[in-house]
């Protein structure tokens, strides 16, 4: 099993590119909150990308940052130039994804910004164990960076049948490409369970959980599959993953729970007992705990409302 693979299919990943811009000096453009997260790929000269609070982030051509949080934020060449909202701004006639902006002085920078979206988000997403804000090089790449944006770029310039669903697979791809790297570049203890999948015992420990969840894990069956003894490996489950082996098996169930209750007319007992509970009662207290919501109400909510959160949901009835 290609663990990263279930996990990004099963969220039913997306998004598109967004804007293609040429920018001329001076310019500032400013970002509201999103419930996603926002990738800007400078391909032309330099920028700085500012949050409301932190550091600023110099850019240079070739740099590619994911917001992955939707934070708002600014990216400027002045920031003392008044910024721009970004939902203000018009695509010119003809160019469906080009957007002049900016003054007319040099340097002159060009940028693409997109988004990436889950649509079926849950606890413990691949998101969710991103930084805030990532930030890939042009030697970290490989080159494929520059291909897959260049495609996205002319997809989007004519339009023509299929281009969303055109757009939408090829920022698939390159999302898992981001991923790929930002994993490659981990250090020991980062990333949660994905830097922890190259560990030599963790990795299978994790493959083993993943594709049998209901098996009665311990620490000591486990630790013993793959070859460390009970005590070494709880501390380098732990330590890898940044969570208990325990902890992550009760995490990895409640979503495959979660999976089946939104593709599957299985009943709460039967999927129950698929993900390792003998009672429907133990199962439906434990989901409820961990996602905030009844196992027969979860289902209604992915079901019905297509797109808003299980969490929305559950805010919303406490507010009411």
């Amino acid at each position: 099993m290609d663990i990263l693979a279930e996990v990004l299919d099963r969220v039913r990943l997306g998004g598109t590119l967004l804007f293609h811009f040429e920018l001329g000096h001076p310019w500032n453009l400013a970002l509201p909150a999103r419930p996603y997260a926002l990738f800007h790929y400078l391909s032309r000269g330099s920028a700085t990308l500012a949050f409301e609070a932190g550091p600023e982030l110099p850019m240079t051509a070739g740099d590619f940052v994911v917001v992955t949080r939707g934070e708002p934020h600014v990216l400027f060449s002045d920031r003392a130039t008044k910024p721009l909202p970004i939902p203000d701004i018009d695509r010119l006639p003809g160019r469906l994804g080009m957007v002049r902006h900016g003054g007319d002085a040099q340097p002159l920078a060009t940028m693409i910004c997109g988004n990436f979206t889950v649509a079926l988000p849950s606890r413990g997403s691949v998101l969710e164990l991103l930084p805030p804000v990532l930030v890939l090089k042009p030697a970290e790449d490989g080159g494929w960076l520059e291909a897959i944006l260049q495609r996205m770029v002319s997809e989007s310039a004519l339009a023509r049948p299929g281009q969303a669903v055109a757009l939408s697979r090829l920022t698939e791809v390159l999302f898992v490409e981001v991923l790929r790297s930002w994993i490659a570049s981990l250090g020991p203890g980062e990333g949660g369970w994905l830097g922890a999948m190259a560990d030599p015992h963790i990795g299978p420990a994790l493959q083993l959980i993943h594709e049998h969840p209901a098996r009665p894990w311990t620490l000591s069956g486990l630790g013993h599959r793959v070859g460390l003894g009970r005590s070494a490996f709880s501390a380098r489950f732990t330590r890898l993953v940044g969570q208990p082996m325990q902890g992550y098996l009760i995490a990895r169930r409640m979503a495959e729970a979660a999976f089946l209750l939104e593709t599957t007319d299985d009943g709460v007992a039967r999927i129950a007992s698929r993900v390792g509970y003998e009672t429907a009662t133990a199962f439906s207290k434990l989901f409820r705990r961990h996602h905030g919501l009844s196992p027969g109400r979860y289902r209604a909510v992915r079901r019905g409302d297509h797109g808003r959160g299980a969490g929305e949901v559950a805010e919303a009835e406490v507010a009411v």
